[in-house]
């Protein structure tokens, strides 16, 4: 026998959010193992009515590996879920490792980050020209999982762009802290969501040298995501990617545009 894990991306909380082949993963599934603190119960509407629902909350990982185990000895397809994008702190690699030890087939559907969700609940592009054109992905150090060397909140906040915090509203007198001596002027805005997308969805707004103070204010310290840097307040700058002077393999440029793109 043989069988199969399918590692689906849930995205940030509301159903609908879940990708085709996120549902289509899920319905096809004979185990569905999902964690009721992290996955909102909606993407369970896709689960067949005979499916083996698993709540994953309280189940190290030696918990879900004899789930895993059944599948190979009885030909199952297991459809784990992981809340955002399984690519994120998912503890995806170590699953996908013991799977391949076991001689399973697997597969990752991707989801939808709730770095994206927050920027879209709040209708800001995170890379505006001449402002931001990169985005960091991190979490504060000192936490339950140590961060490798160089890899400090302080020294990303050098780079002054658009930065996605995860896994640290607890401790935001550190988040501040680090933020503020990495470089970011005390007035650059920030965003704080908690639960973005679920039906207690709450998205305040702050200035950085507020961000400690909005966040206990809110009694915030999980579930909660901060997006910094000064392309949530900027406005939006011309792109040369949709302007008249700019050509590609689609489009012709306009030459006097173009001239002028050039400057001259």
């Amino acid at each position: 026998m043989s069988g199969r894990v399918v590692f689906v991306g849930a995205g940030p909380g509301a159903a609908d959010l879940l990708t085709f082949r996120a549902a289509k993963a899920i319905a096809e599934a004979d185990v569905v193992i999902w964690a009721a603190s992290l996955v909102h119960e909606d993407v369970l509407q896709h689960a067949r009515p005979d499916a083996e629902i698993v709540d994953s909350a309280r189940l190290p990982m030696e918990g879900v590996l004899p789930y895993y185990e059944r599948a190979v000895a009885e030909g199952l397809t297991v459809a784990r879920i992981h809340s955002g994008d399984p690519a994120l702190w998912g503890a995806l690699q170590e699953q996908l490792d013991r799977c391949r030890a076991l001689g399973l087939e697997t597969e990752v559907v991707p989801g939808v980050s709730s770095f994206s969700a927050v920027a879209a609940a709040v209708e800001r592009e995170l890379t505006i020209p001449e402002v931001a054109q990169s985005v960091i992905l991190t979490r504060l150090g000192g936490g339950k999982t140590p961060m490798p060397p160089g890899e400090e909140v302080r020294e990303f906040a050098r780079h002054g762009t658009t930065m996605a915090l995860f896994l640290s509203a607890a401790r935001s007198r550190q988040l501040q802290e680090e933020l503020l001596e990495g470089g970011y002027p005390p007035d650059t805005p920030c965003v704080i969501a908690y639960q973005c997308t679920w039906p207690d969805e709450l998205i305040v707004r702050c200035r950085l040298d507020a961000l400690e103070e909005t966040v206990k204010e809110h009694k915030l310290w999980k579930h909660t995501l901060v997006l910094v840097g000064a392309a949530l307040e900027a406005g939006g700058t011309r792109s040369h990617l949709y302007h008249p002077g700019h050509f590609h393999g689609h489009r012709r440029a306009d030459r006097a545009a173009r001239r002028a793109l050039r400057g001259g």
